[in-house]
């Protein structure tokens, strides 16, 4: 058999995104949503009793709410933990294997949950789920990024957002389907159903190429030839490919460093400013309050919007469904309007989302404002999975130098984590405490901190190669000058990268621009 079954160029970049990248971001959905749609199923209760806040009222419900958002919350531990781990691991492995263990471990949590007959045992599976998975969501992006052609970078990474939206619509559905059903099956079954993803993951990453940067930066430069030349369907002799080898090193060369006590220490590269950059970008994902709405949307609309069980278990699965119908409009338009308004974009709205469902909400009474409130938790998902959902991975990727891209990214992800575990954590007693009021804490973040942040420390890295955004932060002094660094890079790098040139019209289009120099001169 053919090494890739013979795919080269656009289509082992298409294989690569269905068979690894669509199944991993898909769990990474799954797993974030399907929790939080079981916590008031009969049989749930009957077998937790110590999460019960349906039963149960005072005190005893207030005690059963903060276990309940613990039980939840510990699976992004398990993902903290293991997003760490890649800092050891992840330059050891490879992307393909730290990816492969991953999917193997969060398999193994997965059944260990769906098996539970105790609390203890339930505990003790998401947390080695949230370990498994934590490996894959540090690693995947990376391997993405670094097997992507700059043109088509931010195309195929925000992908990830549309198959996350997926993951989340496909939790909501299954949940709703076995809330039907009787017994431990309506719990069992959706906790376990999320091996199907992990099962693909693993059997499918064997398959294709690792990313050509990390054999670059292990020294295997041949196989690295081999696969940038499948990947631009190009000869392995081409110029090319033997230019984007010389990129790579001299990269490395430049940016040299390695270790994770490296990232937070500047120097020419400013490692510490890029992984402040990275993992504020994952931070920001998660403070905008999208976790507080995603693992307890169900809730919320029984709770706070007066809704019954069906219909609320609906509208939840419904909210997930039109994330994942809207999905691509970031996608289509990541490389058209770049990265930075994106993200600016995304916060204004969900700040104003926020804000508005606050007031909708602090009126239940009113059916006007309880359909005003529905609407508008449309609409900050919208702008959610617009400017954030995927975008912030490739961010984060594409900020992070070769040499430390890994404990960089490694950073960035558990910063993901520790903040998706902050929200869900303090979303139960958030809400009993402070009621509709804790919306508006959302709305402060976003308007307050995301925006002014992504517009004054955030560089455009739109239509730059990953070595090329290297050469941002070389330039600049100080964090606010990689704004104006980076912009006029782009302007240097788009005509060639806009028209995807051959080394001949390369050659030509220079010579004509030394023409027009002279000319004007």
């Amino acid at each position: 058999m053919q090494k890739y079954f013979g795919l080269r160029g656009k289509s082992l970049s298409n294989a690569l995104v269905w068979t690894v990248i669509m199944p991993a971001y898909t769990l990474f959905g799954y797993l974030a949503g399907v929790a939080g749609g079981l916590l008031e199923l009969p049989s749930w209760t009957a077998m937790f009793p110590q999460m019960d806040t349906v039963n149960t009222i005072g005190a005893q419900k207030s005690h059963n709410t903060q276990i309940q958002g613990t039980v939840v919350a510990i699976y992004t531990l398990g993902c903290l933990m293991g997003s760490l781990s890649c800092i050891g691991i992840g330059d050891k492995l490879g992307r393909r294997r730290t990816i492969m263990l991953g999917s193997l471990i969060t398999c193994i949590g997965s059944i260990l949950q769906s098996s539970s007959f105790s609390f203890p045992q339930l505990i003790a599976g998401r947390i080695i789920t949230g370990l498994g998975f934590g490996l894959i969501s540090a690693t995947a992006p990376n391997w993405q990024t670094e097997c992507s052609r700059t043109s088509h970078r931010g195309f195929v990474v925000m992908l990830e957002g549309l198959f996350i939206s997926a993951g989340l619509a496909i939790s909501g559905w299954v949940n709703y389907g076995m809330s039907h059903t009787s017994g431990d099956i309506s719990w069992r079954f959706p906790l376990a159903f999320s091996c199907v993803f992990c099962i693909v993951v693993f059997l499918s990453m064997p398959l294709w190429p690792e990313s050509p940067r990390w054999l670059v930066q292990k020294g295997r430069i041949d196989e690295s030839k081999y696969v940038l030349a499948a990947l631009g369907d190009i000869p392995i002799d081409s110029p090319q490919v033997l230019d984007d080898i010389a990129k790579i090193r001299v990269s490395l060369e430049e940016t040299a460093g390695g270790s994770f006590r490296d990232i937070f220490r500047n120097g020419p590269a400013r490692f510490a400013n890029r992984a402040f950059i990275a993992a504020a970008s994952q931070c920001f994902q998660q403070m905008s309050g999208i976790n507080g709405v995603a693992f307890y949307q169900t809730k919320i609309f029984r709770t706070y919007l007066g809704l019954s069980a069906d219909n609320a278990a609906i509208l939840s699965a419904s909210v997930f469904t039109w994330q994942t119908i809207i999905a691509p409009v970031g996608v289509f338009t990541i490389e058209r309007f770049g990265r930075r308004k994106l993200m600016m974009f995304g916060a204004a709205g969900m700040g104003m989302c926020m804000a508005i469902i606050a007031g909708c909400v602090s009126h239940p009474s009113d059916l006007k404002a309880v359909h005003a409130a529905i609407v508008f938790v449309y609409l900050f998902s919208f702008f959610f999975v617009t400017g954030y959902l995927g975008l912030t991975f490739l961010y984060s990727s594409e900020i992070a130098p070769l040499s430390v891209r890994t404990p960089i990214t490694a950073l960035s992800t558990t910063s993901t984590w520790v903040f998706t575990f902050t929200v869900v954590e303090a979303t139960p007693p958030g809400f009993d405490s402070l009621g509709w009021r804790y919306f508006i804490v959302y709305a402060v973040l976003n308007l307050c901190l995301l925006l002014p942040t992504i517009y004054f420390l955030f560089p455009e890295t739109q239509g730059l190669d990953l070595e090329s955004i290297d050469r941002i932060f070389l330039g600049s002094q100080n964090v606010f000058q990689t704004i104006r660094v980076a912009e006029k890079l782009r302007l240097e790098a788009i005509p060639s990268e806009e028209n995807n040139l051959s080394g001949r019209q390369e050659a030509d289009l220079e010579a004509k621009d030394v023409g027009e120099t002279k000319h004007v001169t």
